[in-house]
């Protein structure tokens, strides 16, 4: 598995919610440079204003760790995000899966970068968008 810096990030992640976001101060440095395919945010102040904001707006949301490799100063963790939103896919589960790179200055992550299909997470559940998006998969595969 990872070090203990690694084993540290999943503890949190595995357990945050919108109520405990302050866990965010135990991992992260304050000048924590995030970026997903979505969002890029500089400071733990903003970080934990983007989670407040994701947070805000599920039903719920949990990380199921596959796998981790770790340095002292880096980790790759490989991750299923299992989460539901009131206003996407008839409010039922929807799972993706991606990985995050992890940068670390001492015992903090002072790099976040994370690496997830940004359809499956989320064009694909809007219902329109979505049926667009698998007609054009489909009609892609049979080309």
């Amino acid at each position: 598995m990872g070090n203990h810096k690694t084993e540290k990030f999943i503890e949190v992640y595995q357990s945050l919610n919108k109520d405990n976001l302050y866990l965010l101060d135990e991992i992260y440095d304050p000048d924590i440079a995030f970026k997903d395919p979505l969002h890029e945010v500089s400071g733990l102040t903003e970080l934990s204003d983007y989670f407040s904001g994701l947070y805000s707006n599920l039903n719920y949301c949990q990380f199921i760790i596959s796998d981790t490799v770790s340095t002292d100063d880096r980790a790759f963790v490989y991750w299923t995000m299992q989460y539901a939103h009131p206003k996407l896919n008839g409010a039922q589960q929807i799972s993706v899966e991606g990985h995050s790179h992890l940068r670390f200055a001492g015992e903090k992550i002072i790099s976040h970068r994370d690496y997830f299909d940004v359809g499956a997470l989320l064009y694909r559940q809007i219902p329109l968008l979505g049926s667009v998006i698998k007609y054009i998969d489909k009609k892609a595969a049979q080309s």
